[in-house]
């Protein structure tokens, strides 16, 4: 994924602690190296490891429980009621559920906002995957906090405890201009200036938030951020699928990372983001699945598929957002944005998050091109391998850090009680 590198042709690559050491011909490679462990894929075709850059992860729990309707009856009479049962342990399985998926399909790093979000940091360092995780911010109370400020003081406490693990970054997670209160907005603020954090948070998602914010604040849902001073570098803001020009220049301005997530989008019926014109105000655009309940699936090669051929047929243009530039936002894209130095890349000192893909199948023979076969062909059960941060997630097929059979037990028991 570096700029203008060709696919290497009968490669290899070394890995030595959670960094890549060396990337080249495999004969040149095994001559000049030892290995405790050797994998061989001779058909195999070796990608850096996708970031999902948005989802809920534990909202695997509700796949499929309420399908086929809008967004906000899809919230409010469906998932907040079942979000108001959750508890640290169902939390737990959902996650773990999530992770396996993700895996399964090539992710190995995830941007997540969620509920009771420190289990969700227990589940993410036991299986091994690289996350960025925060504990959403209502005005209202959550099923894990009575009220917005004091999800602020737990954000507050899990960047104290896990601010030494290279593989968890906490984030502050305001949900939606709509649920969060000028005052808590300003607060989240004030915390993302004390520490240097990510804020995450869904904008300009429906229609009806941008005509919720013009009623409430007499602007769009983006210049209400701005006015909070919430918009910078280091603000992710999800959807965006209904700015006005005027927004996409702002954002751009401030340097705000967009996260696309086009499957959920369509499915609920928010409409499409105007990615393309996002792109060409030098917005840094990434890819991300969002939950479970809404795509209905976790799966980054299906969503680059979608967003790849989406943006084509908007604006009647086959070269709108070609795999490659795909490629980029599930890849190198995102650990810019996130300050992640390589992420994303097969290159010396880059982490180790090195995803296989077994191209012996009718659907991926030929292969011309590898970055369009990924984007435009690859499904979840091609991928044989993945390593993050140097340890084996998966090999041949076989998930290492998760006891899918025992999980499918916990979450069988723990559903006959939920649902």
């Amino acid at each position: 994924m570096e700029p203008d590198a060709p696919p290497i042709m009968d490669g290899a690559i070394v890995v030595s602690g959670d960094r890549i050491e060396s990337v080249g011909p495999r004969e040149e490679i095994l001559g000049g190296y030892t290995a405790e462990k050797i994998i061989e894929r001779p058909t195999g075709l070796i990608i850096p490891g996708l970031v999902n850059a948005h989802t809920h992860v534990p909202m695997t729990l509700f796949r499929g429980l309420a399908d086929d309707l809008p967004l906000k009856t899809w919230l409010e009479e469906h998932i907040f009621p079942r979000e108001a049962k959750l508890t640290p342990e169902l939390v737990s399985i959902g996650a773990e559920l999530a992770c396996a998926e993700m895996i399964r399909s090539g992710t190995t790093s995830f941007i997540d906002m969620y509920l009771f979000e420190d289990t969700i940091c227990e589940v993410v360092n036991r299986v091994g995957m690289r996350a960025w995780l925060g504990e959403g911010l209502f005005d209202f109370p959550s099923p894990a906090f009575p009220s917005g400020f004091d999800a602020l003081k737990e954000t507050e406490r899990l960047i104290e405890k896990w601010g030494d693990n290279p593989f968890i970054t906490i984030t502050i997670d305001p949900h939606t201009p709509y649920t969060c209160s000028p005052e808590l907005l300003r607060a989240a603020r004030k915390l993302q200036e004390h520490t240097g954090a990510y804020v995450v948070i869904h904008l300009a998602e429906t229609l009806w938030e941008d005509m919720e914010i013009k009623k409430r604040y007499g602007c769009t849902p983006a210049k209400h951020l701005d006015n909070l001073g919430l918009l910078g570098e280091r603000t992710i803001a999800v959807h965006v699928v209904h700015p006005t020009e005027e927004d996409i220049s702002l954002l751009g301005e401030r340097g705000v990372r967009v996260v696309h997530c086009p499957e959920s989008n369509l499915k609920l019926a928010s409409g499409i983001s105007p990615v393309k014109d996002m792109i060409e105000k030098g917005i840094k655009v990434l890819i991300g699945t969002d939950g479970a309940a809404s795509n209905n699936n976790l799966n980054m090669l299906e969503e680059m598929s979608t967003a790849a051929k989406i943006a084509k047929g908007v604006v009647q243009d086959p070269t709108a957002l070609p795999a490659k530039l795909v490629m980029k936002m599930a890849t190198t894209l995102s650990g810019e944005s996130l300050g992640v130095d390589g992420l994303g890349t097969l290159k010396p000192g880059a982490p180790a998050d090195v995803v296989i893909i077994e191209l012996d199948s009718p659907h991926l023979r030929p292969c011309y091109n590898p970055v369009s076969q990924v984007v435009y062909c690859a499904g979840q059960g091609d991928v044989s391998d993945v390593i993050c941060g140097g340890r084996i997630l998966m090999e041949e097929f076989a998930l290492k850090t998760i006891d899918e059979k025992e999980l499918f037990s916990r979450l069988k028991r723990a559903l006959d009680e939920f649902i």
